[in-house]
C-alpha cells in the first residue's frame, strides 16, 4: 500500500482517469450536507492565502514563502487500486473508496471554472485540467474525462464537465456544479477589487489535501476502508469482488452488464445474503462466506474471507475470464450454498442430514468440496455416489471430533481433497471413490478413526464440558434416529433433537442420593473421583424432552428411572429404562453400545489396525 498527502493539483494533475466501479451507491451528498460546508472550507483557505500575502506584501516578502505558512484543509481519503491500461495511454485507478469526496470535487472544479471562463481569467485551463485529460494523451475516447462515474451516470457526465450546460436537466450533478459556481460569483462580487478569484484558484489547487491509498497486489481493501470509515456502515469483501467484476467487464466493453447483475448478482444483494454468520472475529456475511468457498472451489487454493478481495483479484488476473461465466459460475454456488444451510431441501435424507449435522458443528472447511460435488451434473455424479462422497465427508469429520482429533490443518486438508475429486473427474474416473479414498488414505493426524478407536474414546473421553452442547446432541441425536431405524417394532417418529434437553443419567450431584459403598478412606476417595470422570462421559449422558421431571434429576435411581419410562419415544432411553441398577459398569456397558451404533451411523469402508 502507498499511502501519500497530496494538493489536488497533484492528485488531477495527473494524466489519469479515475473510474467509479459500475454498481457503487448513487451520489448522495447535498447542499446541507456537504456543498456549503466544503465551499466554507474553500473559501476560508483562500481567504488565510489572502492573508498571508498581504501581510508578506507588506514586508516585502516572498509571496512564495508566505503561501507555504498558510495551513491546509484536509480533505480526507481516497482509495484506488490500480487498473490495466493500454500502454503509452492514460493510467487507470479504480476508485474502491471516497467516490462521493472526488466526484464532489470534479463538480466544484467545473462550477470555478465557470466563473474563470466568464471573467476571462488566464488561469481557466489550470483548472480545467483538473477535469480533463490533455488531448495529446488521451489515446481513447474515454480518456479525456479524468473521472468516469459508474454506469447509471455516464450518459449525463460529457454533458456535466462540458462548457456549455444543457438546459432544462435537474441533476444532482449540475445542481452541484451551479451552487459552486453561484457561491463563487457570490464571493468575487463581494471583494470585488481583489485578488480573491486567484485565491480561491491557489487554495483550490494547493490548500485542498487528500489522502490517496494506492492499493498494491496484496492490500485488503475492505480493511482499509473499514478502518477510514469506521462509523459507516463497513464495505464487505462481496462488495468489493462485486466492483472488481463487473469494473474488468466494463473496461473489456462488455455488453448488458446491468442485465447480468439483475440476473446473476442482484438476488446476492437481499437481508439473507447480507445477514452475518459465525460469532465474534469469526463473524461474516453470508456473501463472503460463499465467495471464499467459491474460490477455494474453482483456485484449488484455501481462500481467507478476511483477504478474500486480494485473492479474487489475483485470481482473476491469472485466469481471465469473461464477466458472464463467472457470474454464472458463482450463481450455481450460491444455489448450492442455500441448499446445505438450508438442508430440507436436498435431494435425500442422507445429504439433509450431513448438511445439517456439519453446519451445526461448524466445520465449514468441507462447505467448498461440498459447493463442488452439488454443481457438477448428474451423468458426473448420481445421487448414489453423492450420498457416498458427502456420507464419507461426515463420517471422517464426525469420528475424528469423537476422538478429540485436532482440527489444525482441515483447510488444507479438505483442498487437497477437492484437488482429488476434480483429477478423477478430469480422469473420467468415479469422483465419490476419489473422495472416499482420499479420505481413506490420510494419514496421522489426519487419519479417519477406526471402530476401535471410537470405542476407546467413548469408553474413556470425558464428553461433557469437553464438547459444546450441540455437539453432544448431534451425536446422541444421530444414535437414536439409527436405533430407531434399525428397531422394527417402534413406531416412526421425528424429533427436533435440538431442541431436546441434555440429562446425566447419574446425576453429577450424585452423594446425597448416589452414596458410594466403601468402609477405607482411601479407597473411598479412588471411587470418587473414578466417579466424578464416569459422569462425565458419552455413555452417561442423554436426552429427553421438555417434559422429563427436572425435579427427580439429582434424586436416586428408583425415583429418577420411571421418568426415562415416559421418554417411550427415544430408543437412546429404552435401555435405561430397563436396567435395574445404574453404575459405573452400566455406563460403561452403555458406553460400547453407544459407540457400536455410532460407527453404524458414520461407517467406515475399510478399517485398519490400529497402533497402541
Amino acid at each position: 500500500m502507498q499511502a501519500d498527502t497530496l494538493a489536488l493539483k497533484s492528485v488531477l494533475g495527473f494524466d489519469r482517469r479515475y473510474v467509479i466501479p459500475t454498481f457503487q451507491r448513487d451520489y448522495e451528498w447535498t447542499l446541507e450536507g456537504q456543498w456549503k460546508l466544503l465551499y466554507e472550507d474553500l473559501l476560508s483557505a483562500a481567504e488565510r492565502l489572502q492573508k498571508a500575502r498581504a501581510q508578506a506584501d507588506a514586508l516585502n516578502e516572498p509571496r512564495a514563502r508566505a503561501d507555504q505558512k498558510v495551513t491546509p484543509h484536509f480533505l480526507g481519503a481516497i482509495v484506488c487500486d490500480q487498473l490495466p491500461s493500454s500502454t503509452g495511454g492514460v493510467d487507470q485507478r479504480a476508485v474502491i473508496d471516497g467516490q462521493q469526496r472526488l466526484t464532489t470535487l470534479q463538480l466544484l472544479a467545473r462550477g470555478i471554472l465557470d466563473v474563470l471562463l466568464e471573467t476571462g481569467s488566464q488561469r481557466a485551463p489550470q483548472v480545467r485540467r483538473l477535469i480533463q485529460n490533455p488531448a495529446d494523451v488521451a489515446i481513447e475516447p474515454l480518456d479525456r474525462y479524468k473521472l468516469w462515474p459508474r454506469r447509471k451516470d455516464r450518459e449525463v457526465w460529457p454533458s456535466v464537465v462540458a462548457d456549455e450546460i444543457p438546459p432544462g436537466s435537474g441533476h444532482l450533478y449540475l445542481e452541484a456544479r451551479a451552487f459552486f459556481a453561484d457561491q463563487t460569483r457570490l464571493a468575487i462580487q463581494a471583494e470585488p477589487d481583489t485578488e480573491l478569484l486567484d485565491a480561491i484558484v491557489d487554495a483550490f489547487l494547493g490548500l485542498f489535501k487528500l489522502v490517496v491509498i494506492d492499493l498494491e497486489e496484496n492490500d485488503e481493501a475492505q480493511v482499509i476502508f473499514e478502518v477510514l470509515n469506521g462509523r459507516q456502515t463497513p464495505l464487505s469483501a462481496a462488495d468489493l469482488v462485486k466492483n472488481l467484476l463487473f469494473l474488468r467487464g466494463d473496461l473489456s466493453g462488455e455488453k448488458e452488464l446491468d442485465q447480468l447483475y439483475d440476473q446473476y448478482w442482484a438476488p446476492l444483494d437481499e437481508p439473507w445474503w447480507k445477514a452475518t454468520v459465525g460469532t465474534g472475529h469469526a463473524a461474516r456475511g453470508r456473501r463472503d462466506v460463499l465467495l471464499s468457498a467459491w474460490l477455494t472451489a474453482v483456485s484449488g487454493q484455501e481462500a481467507s474471507v478476511g483477504h478474500l478481495y486480494a485473492q479474487v483479484r489475483s485470481y482473476l488476473a491469472t485466469h481471465p475470464r469473461a464477466t458472464e461465466p463467472v457470474l454464472k459460475e458463482l450463481n450455481d454456488y450460491a444455489s448450492a450454498y442455500i441448499t446445505i444451510y438450508n438442508p430440507d431441501r436436498a435431494e435425500s435424507p442422507v445429504l439433509s442430514r450431513a448438511y445439517s449435522r456439519i453446519e451445526r458443528i461448524r466445520v465449514l472447511t468441507a462447505v467448498p468440496l461440498f459447493l463442488w460435488l452439488r454443481i457438477l451434473p448428474p451423468e458426473t455424479l448420481p445421487l448414489a455416489d453423492h450420498e457416498a462422497a458427502v456420507a464419507a465427508v461426515e463420517s471422517w469429520v464426525m469420528r475424528r471430533m469423537i476422538t478429540g482429533a485436532n482440527t489444525r490443518g482441515y483447510g488444507n486438508f479438505f483442498v487437497e481433497l477437492l484437488k482429488s475429486a476434480r483429477a478423477a473427474r478430469g480422469a473420467g474416473q468415479n469422483v465419490a471413490q476419489a473422495v472416499i479414498g482420499a479420505l481413506g488414505s490420510a494419514q496421522g493426524a489426519l487419519a479417519w478413526p477406526t471402530d476401535e478407536e471410537v470405542a476407546v474414546a467413548f469408553a474413556t473421553n470425558r464428553f461433557y464440558n469437553s464438547f459444546t452442547q450441540e455437539r453432544i446432541r448431534v451425536i446422541l441425536g444421530a444414535i437414536d434416529r439409527q436405533l430407531q431405524t434399525e428397531n422394527p417394532r417402534t413406531e416412526p417418529a421425528e424429533f427436533d433433537y435440538e431442541k431436546l434437553q441434555i440429562e446425566h443419567i447419574m446425576p453429577q450431584s450424585w452423594q446425597t442420593h448416589w452414596p458410594l459403598k466403601a468402609s477405607d478412606p482411601a479407597q473411598l476417595e479412588l471411587a470418587a473421583q473414578h466417579r466424578r470422570s464416569v459422569v462425565q462421559r458419552i455413555g452417561n449422558l442423554t436426552l429427553v424432552t421438555p417434559r422429563f421431571n427436572q425435579g427427580v434429576s439429582n434424586f436416586g435411581w428408583d425415583a429418577k428411572r420411571p421418568e426415562f419410562s415416559l421418554q417411550s419415544s427415544l430408543q437412546l432411553n429404552k435401555p435405561v429404562a430397563a436396567s435395574e441398577q445404574w453404575d459405573e459398569s452400566a455406563i460403561h456397558l452403555r458406553s460400547e453400545e453407544l459407540a457400536s451404533a455410532a460407527c453404524r451411523v458414520w461407517t467406515r469402508p475399510f478399517q485398519s489396525v490400529s497402533v497402541v
